[in-house]
């Protein structure tokens, strides 16, 4: 679980919980982080990264807490790799452990000197790492680790990075997946290897143009299922396409898509543990589900259908089902559930936190899209206590620009109560594709008007909007086409999307979007037109920017340049600038601070109430 408490980023811990009693006790000591934990293969230990008299590094103990051992150091980098699996994998007889650690790269010297030298094309580092400015050049490789005697092996070297890690049955390989690509800062393709323990030797499972991640054998070792997308792909930038569950035979033949009659993205994919059915998460409007689907065929299964999202999960040998889940009312909790199917929640991690507060209630709404093409969902987070006057209406839209809202407790919608979307598809995903800041920017507009006409007592002279990253600049875009919004707050908001594509670390972004590189064609005058940067005289919202000093995604200068042609054109701007941070927020007093700044900023902006119920405009 995570731990939030005091200053700097919160960390996770591992902690055991004992089903039949609820005990539970920590690995570590109470301000040490701890994470990946993997149960070996005879239940007698638990590998996991963690620390021990000064070393941190690959641990193991048994699952009482007891015999803690430090194995090995594990490094990591800070290479923008758009996705990584398991780091940690135990050999079939609990006698080794395999483990993927960083290792200098050919250009960590120079690049880490004085000058500081680049020679990469991804030579920023990962968007959310917040810490320093260039990547590390360090590269993924694959060790194991002899448990008893504490002998470490490297089994991969060079300069790929190998990662997602799962150890086969019989113990004879390893598979991962890496990018072996020769261009592979400028071409984005994984694929799946398999590695001979004895002597290192290598093969290929798949060649492909589409991107294959997490492989997992089968307990019988005959196959591996994965997730894989169904298109090429030659970017980093990847959230666009989603990834759906793949089958393939253990000698890389059959290669098929197995649950394609859920066209909705899916993810951590795994098996039952008789090896009859794989088990996957699936986005679903908003929530996300546990399904599983048999091997054999057939028709996908729904194993926990609740609103809400459900997150990690585990199957025991008898159909026990432990999962991770996030209701409306409250943040991620363990429930545990027998064949029986009647689940139970063995974690309150929150009570203290939520004692005596009431939780705001969330609704689904549906409009036609600005081009009657598709239908939109939006979620209403109702206010609490509602009134027969009416209440302000913040609009708060989702980054990626692929990714969904949804019911799942949202702290900052929650506190604002008290006070191109994944989950629907692939064609839906892609309708944002090569129309940044086009349609979708109108379909956010539909939706407000949907909201403010079908709920009387929504005040339209009260109306906010803000988002993150995409959603961000989207927020930055709309406020330069119209003057619905008392006030605005753009966070990691691209806002110059020519000088956008030059600075992030991704920079092959609208070349994978508009199918050339922005210098040639026409690309260069579309990306302008499409940037709020070119509109900034039209802007008559004030509005307060918020922003990642480090950011790699979206760099701060995106920001700095808005924050400036705001103030030329005399909106009233506020430019708040978060030390130690990337894309996103992470550090818990920069979160509360930076809800407390945006309540402030509606406060001043909205048109004050007057006694009849009316709107006054403060301006």
């Amino acid at each position: 679980m995570n731990n939030n408490d005091g200053p700097g980023r919160p960390y996770g811990q591992v902690w055991i919980l004992t089903v039949a009693d609820g005990k539970s006790i920590r690995f570590g000591k109470e301000k040490e982080s701890s994470g990946g934990p993997e149960w070996s293969p005879d239940g007698r230990w638990i590998a996991y990264q963690g620390h021990l008299d000064g070393k941190s590094g690959l641990m193991i103990a048994h699952p009482d807490g007891s015999g803690a051992k430090f194995l090995a150091e594990m490094q990591g980098t800070n290479s923008p790799l758009p996705s990584t699996g398991k780091r940690v994998a135990w050999s079939p007889d609990s006698k080794h452990i395999a483990f993927v650690t960083a290792v200098p790269g050919p250009e960590t010297a120079e690049a880490t000197g004085d000058p500081i030298v680049i020679t990469r094309y991804l030579y920023k580092p990962d968007a959310g790492e917040g810490l320093s400015h260039f990547n590390d050049n360090r590269r993924l490789h694959i060790f194991v680790a002899d448990v008893a005697s504490g002998q470490i092996r490297q089994v991969t070297n060079g300069n790929h990075y190998e990662h997602s890690i799962d150890w086969s049955p019989d113990g004879e390989e390893i598979a991962f997946v890496s990018n072996r690509e020769p261009n592979e800062d400028q071409f984005f393709n994984y694929d799946l290897f398999a590695l001979k323990v004895s002597d290192s030797s290598i093969r290929r499972l798949t060649a492909t143009e589409n991107a294959e991640y997490e492989p997992r054998w089968s307990p019988d070792g005959k196959s591996i299922a994965y997730l894989g997308t169904k298109r090429g792909l030659t970017d980093l930038e990847t959230t666009m396409e989603d990834t759906h569950v793949w089958l393939i035979n253990a000698d890389g033949t059959n290669r098929r898509e197995l649950a394609g009659a859920i066209d909705n993205r899916q993810h951590a994919a795994g098996w039952s543990p008789d090896g009859r059915f794989i088990y996957f998460n699936t986005q679903d409007r908003g929530n996300v589900r546990l399904y599983r689907i048999a091997v054999a065929g057939g028709k996908p299964e729904l194993m926990v259908s609740d609103r809400g999202s459900v997150g990690s999960w585990a199957l025991g040998e008898a159909g026990a089902l432990a999962y991770s889940y996030s209701s409306p009312t409250d943040l991620a909790e363990l429930y545990y559930r027998r064949q029986d199917k009647v689940a139970r929640k063995l974690t309150d991690l929150n009570a203290e936190v939520m004692a005596g507060k009431q939780v705001a209630e969330v609704e689904p709404f549906t409009f036609v899209s600005n081009d009657n093409k598709y239908e939109v969902e939006a979620f209403l987070t109702k206010p609490l206590n509602m009134t027969t006057t009416r209440h302000p209406m913040i609009v708060i839209i989702h980054g990626g620009p692929h990714g969904q809202q949804g019911p799942s407790f949202n702290f900052r919608n929650q506190v604002y109560a008290g006070r191109g979307s994944t989950g629907y598809g692939q064609q839906f995903a892609d309708a944002v594709f090569g129309d940044q800041n086009g349609n979708e920017g109108q379909d956010v507009i539909y939706g407000v008007s949907a909201a403010v006409r079908r709920n009387l007592w929504i005040d339209r002279e009260r109306l906010g909007i803000e988002g993150v990253s995409y959603g961000g600049q989207l927020s930055a875009w709309l406020i330069t086409q119209t003057n619905m919004f008392k006030a605005a707050i753009p966070t990691a908001a691209i806002i110059n999307l020519v000088s956008y594509n030059y600075m992030t670390y991704y920079n092959q972004y609208e070349q994978m979007e508009f199918g050339i590189f922005p210098h040639q064609g026409n690309l260069m005058d579309l990306l302008w037109q499409r940037s709020a940067l070119k509109y900034a005289a039209n802007v008559h919202t004030p509005t307060m920017l918020m922003h990642g000093e480090n950011d790699a995604d979206v760099p701060i200068a995106e920001a700095e340049q808005y924050y400036i042609a705001l103030k030329d054109v005399g909106v009233d701007t506020v430019f708040v600038r978060y030390p130690r941070e990337g894309h996103g927020l992470s550090e818990p007093k920069h979160i509360v601070d930076s809800i407390d700044r945006s309540i402030r900023w509606y406060e001043k902006h909205f048109p004050q109430r007057s006694s009849s119920g009316s709107s006054g405009s403060q301006r």
